[in-house]
């Protein structure tokens, strides 16, 4: 609205690849050893892994699509608000592109120079970057956050799907949980060294809640499941 400052809801944030990868990892590890402990055929777990993959990754893509465009729909109608809005003021809504730039450090005669200038050139689109944070970059893409997301989940849930294929029957549930953990320290560190954080907090961090899911799931298994 002209003339005052407009308060929108914060931004919903996209989940990055690592923490895809990361439930990926998790989910699929923790479901298999449940399903080991209680005692499943080899086919079993080969099934219920692929299930588990593809289930989970439907499941991430709906989730961020629905979220994303959501957050779509909130932009689309914040432009079409600004656009009336320009229609209707021009003057003052350039006065409050003015008052935003005065508010980041410019002398108000620059600010208004810099205003009049960018409201000339593009005016619904200088304020739907400095007004409402919107730009083209950062623009909410449904379908492209959708299947980011579920090749994320999938990367990260074949890990231990793998495991399965390739590790000796023997023992198959004890090769899940060490490969897993393994596989969640790797990603932890990773992913808080790429945000400037601790690696190794990092690392113990989802491994710890990786042991802890694990292990649940297992005595599940064990306490409910039957010889297949």
């Amino acid at each position: 609205m002209a003339g005052r400052a407009r308060h929108r809801l914060p931004r919903q944030s996209r989940a990055p690849a690592s923490q895809g990868a990361g439930a990926g990892i998790l989910s699929t590890a923790s479901l298999l050893v449940g399903v080991a402990a209680a005692q499943a055929s080899h086919a079993t777990l080969l099934t219920t892994g692929v299930a588990g993959l593809v289930a989970g990754a439907m499941s991430m893509a709906a989730g961020e699509y629905v979220s994303v465009y959501s957050q779509a729909d909130t932009e689309e109608a914040d432009l079409a608000r600004e656009r009336a809005e320009l229609a209707a003021d021009p003057a003052a809504e350039t006065r409050e592109l003015t008052g935003i730039y005065v508010g980041r450090g410019l002398d108000h005669d620059l600010a208004a120079q810099v205003a009049e200038q960018l409201m000339k050139h593009d005016a619904l689109g200088a304020h739907a970057r400095d007004e409402l944070g919107i730009s083209e970059v950062h623009r909410a893409r449904p379908v492209q956050a959708a299947l980011s997301s579920a090749a994320s989940f999938a990367a990260g849930a074949a890990m231990p799907l793998l495991v399965v294929v390739l590790a000796p029957a023997a023992g198959l549930i004890y090769s899940l949980f060490a490969t897993s953990l393994v596989f969640l320290a790797a990603l932890g560190a990773i992913a808080a060294q790429a945000g400037g954080a601790n690696a190794l907090v990092g690392a113990w961090r989802l491994t710890f809640w990786g042991a802890l899911a694990m292990a649940v799931t297992a005595g599940v298994g064990a306490l409910f499941g039957t010889a297949v």
